[in-house]
């Protein structure tokens, strides 16, 4: 298993942007498919965006699709997800995920591994 720390939350007015970090420890992590799930208060989690081992292929939810942005970069072993056009509605705790085995889906029980995840809060 890896380790994973997400960093970059924080408080914003509606339409900023936000960068989240997610610094990701082993040696393994090329072989990792990588996602980011967000969980409202009094919410489940739900999926965010999930990128492929080498980056080239990457999913996201209809909410975030074409205003977030999933990218990794395997020298570093850290996964971005930049947020643009920030909305009250997604604020929530972003959590970073590792999937070895998977293809990197839309369910939470597909990855093995999480981070301890970062706030993200959205003011209109």
């Amino acid at each position: 298993q890896v380790q994973l720390v997400e960093s970059g939350g924080g408080l914003v007015q509606a339409g900023d942007s936000l960068r989240l970090s997610c610094a990701v420890s082993g040696r393994t992590f090329s072989m990792y498919y990588m996602g980011w799930f967000r969980q409202a208060p009094g919410k489940e989690r739900e999926f965010v965006a999930s990128l492929s081992r080498s980056g080239g292929t990457t999913y996201y939810a209809d909410s975030v699709k074409g205003r977030f942005t999933i990218s990794r970069d395997n020298a570093r072993k850290t996964v971005y997800l930049q947020m643009n056009s920030l909305r009250p509605e997604d604020t929530a705790i972003y959590y970073c995920a590792a999937d070895r085995f998977g293809v990197g889906g839309v369910r939470a029980a597909e990855y093995e591994s999480w981070g301890q995840g970062t706030q993200v809060t959205v003011s209109s």
